[in-house]
């Protein structure tokens, strides 16, 4: 483990029961949250951080928990990375902001200029950055429209692309993401997605494109479709991975009826997947990526990146916002594209996916409830159905992450029907941490089967 990995703040990488989950302190501190936190916003694991570094967080109890969520595929180069500390420590100290829209600054050119390099394929690039991921993806529609012209927005089933007015409209899962908050945005449609595991036809990734754009076409229109809008592999949909074949034939559609492919890789890009992008898997270069999450090591920064052309479509204005693109973001940002080239964190999510594929087939073959296992890289999951069936079963799902959380093990659930378990630890995690939280893992299905 290198000085990169493992700071001398870092805690100490291991897994440390202390209290019960949750402890007294975070208890007290839940009862202060329930008195002034709206009852809105949710908690998966009611433990209070206080440190966090490489694979662990540390809770106020002195609980030791193995990480396996990353703060949902965000801190890829771990919490408080070296460098990022370093960078924004140093950005701080100059000056926190000034909008670049007022007085820009080096850092949100040199970010811009970062995107470009590592971003798929190698023509003419513009970015422009945001906050979050749904600010980045409404964004990206924008551009798309003024762009071709054109209103309608296709989307797929089990999408998740935010909680904005209009991201909600592009999300598939009505609760708890949309549940009474409509209306919604207009001219945004749905069409299926390629899901091996639940396409009774057992579709090919070429056939289940063209059942997409069959439906595109005789429903709203190619001459009418501003953008196709797909992540490679779905996230809170349950980490569908589609059958290969897909993504290609829906972006050569795109091209052909001169509709923007845009990729949406909040949470599949920045290494997570074993590729810079998950888009490059098959080779796909998007005409826009949406992008956040791994991106700042923790900081709040999102972005759209894409073709100059469409870029630059938009009038001087039409995009920003008065925080995007944060000097303390931007500063973070630059450190962890460092850290993940220093590091190879491409191949270290390849190297976490060859550990958790073998175990997790083991466990399915114990387990006839595991019903699929799939992802790619560090962006893994596995999905629970009754026995024999593809009958989703949330609760199981559920008794099998709350014996990991009580085990002092983070995992997250996901899917369109909750029954999906997923895992996402940071790149920078331990093998034997790894192996350890697999080990709990096991022990949480014997226990609840």
């Amino acid at each position: 483990m290198t000085d990169l990995l493992a700071p001398q703040s870092s805690p100490t990488q291991e897994r440390r029961l202390v209290t019960e989950i949750p402890g007294p302190r975070s208890r007290e501190l839940m009862a202060r949250r329930s008195a002034t936190v709206s009852a809105g916003v949710g908690t998966t694991l009611p433990v209070f951080v206080e440190r966090a570094g490489g694979g662990v967080v540390v809770d106020v109890d002195g609980n030791s928990l193995i990480d396996l969520g990353a703060g949902i595929a965000v801190v890829n180069v771990g919490n408080a990375a070296p460098r990022v500390v370093a960078a924004v420590q140093e950005q701080v100290a100059s000056f926190t902001h000034t909008c670049f829209m007022v007085t820009p600054y080096e850092g949100y050119v040199a970010v811009c200029e970062e995107l470009a390099r590592v971003t798929p394929g190698d023509h003419e690039k513009r970015s422009a950055l945001f906050n979050s991921g749904s600010e980045a993806v409404e964004n990206a529609v924008k551009i798309a429209r003024v762009a071709t012209n054109r209103s309608a927005v296709i989307v797929f089933d089990h999408a998740y692309h935010g909680r904005t007015n209009l991201t909600m409209a592009l999300t598939a899962k009505n609760m708890p993401y949309k549940n009474g908050f409509g209306p919604f945005a207009p001219e945004v449609y749905r069409v299926p997605m390629s899901y091996p595991f639940r396409d009774a036809d057992g579709f090919s990734g070429a056939e289940a494109a063209a059942r997409a754009i069959r439906q595109i076409e005789t429903q709203v229109g190619a001459a009418n479709v501003a953008a196709v809008l797909v992540e490679p592999i779905q996230g809170e949909g349950g980490f569908v991975v589609p059958a290969p074949g897909f993504l290609p034939a829906v972006a050569e559609w795109c091209s052909r009826a001169g509709a923007v492919f845009i990729a949406d890789e909040v949470q599949t890009g920045f290494c997570r997947t074993g590729d810079w992008f998950a888009s490059e898997h098959e080779g796909v270069v998007p005409d826009l990526i949406t992008l956040a999450k791994g991106m700042a090591g923790g900081l709040p920064l999102a972005a759209v990146t894409g073709r100059a052309e469409l870029m630059d479509a938009v009038h001087t204005g039409g995009l920003g916002g008065t925080y995007g693109g944060n000097p303390l973001a931007c500063a973070a940002a630059l450190a962890s594209i460092e850290t993940m080239r220093e590091l190879d964190l491409a191949g270290a999510a390849r190297a976490i996916g060859d550990t958790m594929l073998p175990r997790l087939r083991a466990l399915q073959a114990r387990f006839p409830t595991i019903g699929d296992i799939r992802g790619r890289g560090a962006m893994i999951a596995i999905e629970l159905v009754k026995p024999g069936t593809t009958e989703p079963d949330p609760a199981l799902t559920a008794a099998v992450a709350s014996h990991c959380h009580a085990q002092g093990v983070v995992v997250l659930t996901a899917g369109t029907f909750g029954n999906v378990l997923r895992f996402l630890p940071p790149l920078v995690i331990g093998p034997d941490l790894l192996s350890e939280a697999l080990d709990v893992l096991d022990a949480a299905f014997a226990a609840v089967s």
